[in-house]
């Protein structure tokens, strides 16, 4: 997996590009193609697979929000944990955050599922395996992606300061735990999953605590709400300023 095949926003390939250079994660490369020569379904697609970095350049990233795996439906993964692009039915577990954002900051629930707004703000949605296969949920764990965002997540903790982290069920809590909690603001919650979501998600306020911590720190609020469908399609093909 040499970095210089993949597209990888400068800042992110400065500080993480040789680590896509180890043997590890040339082993990770030869298995998604031999799935992929298999006849497997891998989401999301291969130019979508850093999409989460080309959105939010390492040294506009203020908010990490990490997920686990891609979600494993057809036409759903598109590199944004978390996140469907427009025309994609919601998921559960997204339309919980937006029932959360409603009950904190009172802002209603879009039309739509994709987040690329967020992300353009510095919100960078990170999931700790970056590829899935269809209808198999899980089916890239352990296969060396968890080394490569781990390093991400060591890399921001080390070399940035006054970042919040949205760790949102147990996964995300243990990959999280060696970020320094007196240069960074961590945020806890169970996951919003259906199963999960009433036992402390709900409730959590994660959003309005990470904006108050940012305005403290002199640092503009990320803007929660989400434009309307049609304006993010047009979003989506616009290249990053």
């Amino acid at each position: 997996m040499p970095n210089g095949n993949i597209r990888l926003e400068p800042g992110w390939k400065a500080h993480v590009g040789d680590y896509l250079l180890r043997d590890d994660m040339q082993h990770l490369a030869a298995f998604l193609r031999e799935r992929k020569h298999a006849g497997a379904q891998v989401f999301p697609p291969g130019n979508e697979i850093f999409a989460a970095f080309d959105a939010t350049p390492f040294d506009r990233t203020r908010v990490v929000v990490l997920g686990q795996d891609p979600y494993h439906g057809p036409g759903q993964a598109h590199g944004l944990a978390f996140s469907v692009l427009p025309g994609v039915p919601i998921p559960p577990s997204l339309l919980n955050i937006f029932a959360e954002l409603q009950r904190d900051l009172g802002i209603p629930r879009p039309d739509h599922g994709c987040l690329l707004p967020w992300a353009r703000q510095g919100v960078l949605l990170l999931n700790a395996v970056l590829t899935v296969e269809s209808g198999r949920a899980g089916a890239h764990q352990g296969k060396g992606w968890e080394g490569f965002t781990d390093h991400v997540v060591d890399v921001l903790n080390a070399e940035r300061e006054g970042l919040v982290f949205l760790l949102w069920g147990s996964y995300a809590q243990a990959k999280g735990k060696r970020i320094d909690t007196r240069k960074h603001r961590v945020l806890k919650a169970p996951h919003p999953s259906p199963l999960s979501a009433h036992r402390g998600f709900i409730g959590c306020g994660h959003f309005s605590t990470a904006n108050e911590y940012l305005a403290r720190r002199g640092d503009a609020p990320i803007d929660w709400s989400l434009p309307p469908a049609a304006v993010v399609r047009a979003e989506i093909y616009r290249t990053p300023a």
